[in-house]
This record gives structure tokens, C-alpha cells and sequence, in this order.
């Protein structure tokens, strides 16, 4: 590992001045997945900014009846908060479905915002990678592509994002609220926080310039809705999805008022399926409108020599989870 700096903040305005100081420094909080980056030497910082000090922690509710999870709330405290338990089970349930106790109890929300790709090829300094060294070439595409992309990929990468709670804070509206050095705040939806690959893959989100993450907003939660979480992968624990399913569907008199349907394990990017959740609302809710709704959302999909799987699987998982839902 290289050498490198380290250093506290104790506020985030001092964090974000430290790193507009330094444009080699990273932020650290749980350091769950950038201290294995670290070691595998794909990140390479200068130094460290240690912000786990600054008080960022908390769970509040808002007064529009929403939820504000500060980007340092642990995600098992955040997954067992009584308001998140409660009033957004479907991400509670997407926090548990991520990794084990021990890096929950360590990782942060802010952290799991910008986990990066588990692609082999980006994780092995050996082999090209547009991510990390852009136009060196994308090897997964005619390489070992099992876990890859089928949705939203380009020629210059088909990696997968890795998160759980991103795919869930996709289907639920969030926004994540963020400052610069100059004390300037904005919001991003979490739909347009990560960024497909394009001819940029080496870009994950649209943070701007030394921007840091201070919570995650979430709208009130629909009285009437139903939701679930539904993650298939390879083993039952501590392993990334091929496919997870967010749904959330709000039903009155046998009719789909508000739908909202989110991917995981299919693109560079939590994939929002806009397309089928138009498919869903104002109908009611049968197995043949969600099979429906699934070949819509995977409409365009493209696999590779080693996951053409994921089609069908996704379709099925589109399904199986709006099925289970609405029992």
C-alpha cells in the first residue's frame, strides 16, 4: 500500500476545505470498500481525511412528514432505526441484504453512495481498465463477463455498481444532499447521483469538485404502499447481487395508483425501470400485467458471451418480486 497522510475533521466545512487543499486526498469513514481499493492499489491517496468525527450521524425526521439519514449513520443503526423499519421497510430490508454484520456495523450511507464497481478487471491493476486508466481498453467485454452489465453499458465498460441501498433509495425518490468548500448545499436526486459509463466511465456520480455528502432525504412515505426487496445471487450471504428488485407499489380498489420499480447487478448505475412502472399504474395488479411490466424494463438489454442469463433473469426477478408484494 502506498504511503499516505492522515488527518481529522471535525466539521464539514474543515473536511471539504482539506480537500480542496489536496485534490489527492480522500474523504474515510467506515473505509469498508476504500481501504480494500487501497490495498489492491487501485485508489492510491495521498492522504486521508478522516471525517468520522463530524457530526453526521443522525437519523430526524423532517417536517414534511420525510426522513433525513445523515452520511455518517452506520448502516445496521440506519437498517434498525424504528423511522426506517417503520416507514421504509424495503430499504431496511436492502441494508440487511448487503454484506455481514461486521462491515454494516463499519460501513457508513455515505460510504455505500460511492462503493465502486466489484468488477474483477477494475480490482486487478494488472489488466487494462477504462476505470481506472481511461482508454486503456475494457477487457470484460470479450473477457470473463458473468456478473457484467446488460443495461445502460458502453464499449468502454460494462461493469455493475454493487450497492443495495442505492437500488432501494432509487425506487424510494431520495435525494442526497451535499456541500462544497464554500458552504454552498444542493441536492441530487438519487436517480442522478451515479452517472452511466459513456465515453466517461472513470466518472462514478455527479459530485462536483471536492463536493462531500452530508445525508440522504427521504419523501414521506406513501400510506397505502407495499414494497420489497429482492436480491439473487450466487450464495445466501456476503455476495453482490446478479439481479436485486426494488418494488413498491401503492394499490387502491384493485388498481395500481403509483408504481415504482428499481434493478440492481444489471447496470453501471441503480437502474429506475420508469418504462414498466407505466406498464404498472392504473391497472390491476395480475401476474400477466407483470410480466408485462418485466419485458418492458428489460426491453433494450444486451448480454455477453457469460451473463446472457441476466435477461431472463431480471425478468423473472421483476416478477417474483411484484408477486410476492401483492400477496
Amino acid at each position: 500500500m502506498k504511503p499516505f497522510n492522515y488527518q481529522k475533521a471535525n466539521s464539514s466545512n474543515a473536511a471539504v476545505q482539506e480537500l480542496s487543499n489536496n485534490n489527492q486526498a480522500k474523504f474515510i469513514g467506515g473505509g469498508t470498500n476504500l481501504l480494500d481499493l487501497m490495498k489492491y492499489g487501485v485508489e492510491v491517496p495521498d492522504s486521508l481525511i478522516d471525517i468520522t468525527k463530524v457530526p453526521l450521524a443522525e437519523i430526524t425526521e423532517l417536517p414534511n412528514g420525510g426522513v433525513r439519514i445523515g452520511a455518517l449513520a452506520r448502516n445496521t443503526a440506519t437498517a434498525n432505526h424504528p423511522l426506517i423499519r417503520e416507514r421504509y421497510p424495503l430499504l431496511s430490508q436492502a441494508f440487511l441484504s448487503g454484506a455481514t454484520q461486521q462491515l454494516r456495523n463499519m460501513a457508513t450511507v455515505g460510504g455505500n453512495l460511492m462503493q465502486r464497481t466489484r468488477c474483477y478487471y477494475f480490482y486487478d491493476t494488472a489488466t487494462p481498465c477504462n476505470k481506472r486508466e481511461p482508454g486503456s481498453g475494457c477487457p470484460a467485454v470479450e473477457g470473463f463477463n458473468r456478473i457484467h452489465a446488460i443495461l445502460g453499458a458502453s464499449e468502454n465498460c460494462i461493469a455493475t455498481h454493487p450497492s443495495d441501498m442505492c437500488v432501494a433509495l432509487a425506487a424510494l425518490d431520495a435525494v442526497v444532499r451535499v456541500v462544497n468548500p464554500s458552504g454552498e448545499e444542493r441536492e441530487i436526486p438519487a436517480t442522478e447521483f451515479h452517472r452511466l459509463p459513456g465515453d466517461t466511465p472513470n466518472i462514478d456520480t455527479n459530485l462536483q469538485e471536492n463536493e462531500l455528502i452530508t445525508a440522504v432525504d427521504l419523501p414521506p412515505s406513501l400510506k397505502n404502499a407495499k414494497s420489497y426487496y429482492l436480491k439473487v445471487r450466487d450464495r445466501a450471504s456476503y455476495a453482490f447481487a446478479l439481479v436485486s428488485v426494488a418494488a413498491v407499489l401503492e394499490i387502491e380498489n384493485n388498481s395500481i395508483k403509483t408504481a415504482r420499480l428499481a434493478m440492481g447487478g444489471v447496470a453501471h448505475k441503480p437502474w429506475r425501470a420508469t418504462n414498466a412502472e407505466e406498464i404498472l399504474i392504473g391497472v390491476a395488479p395480475t401476474e400477466e400485467v407483470f410480466r408485462q411490466a418485466a419485458e418492458t424494463a428489460l426491453q433494450g438489454a444486451q448480454g455477453y458471451q457469460h451473463n446472457n442469463f441476466k435477461i431472463e433473469l431480471a425478468k423473472r426477478a421483476i416478477v417474483r418480486a411484484l408477486i410476492t408484494l401483492t400477496e
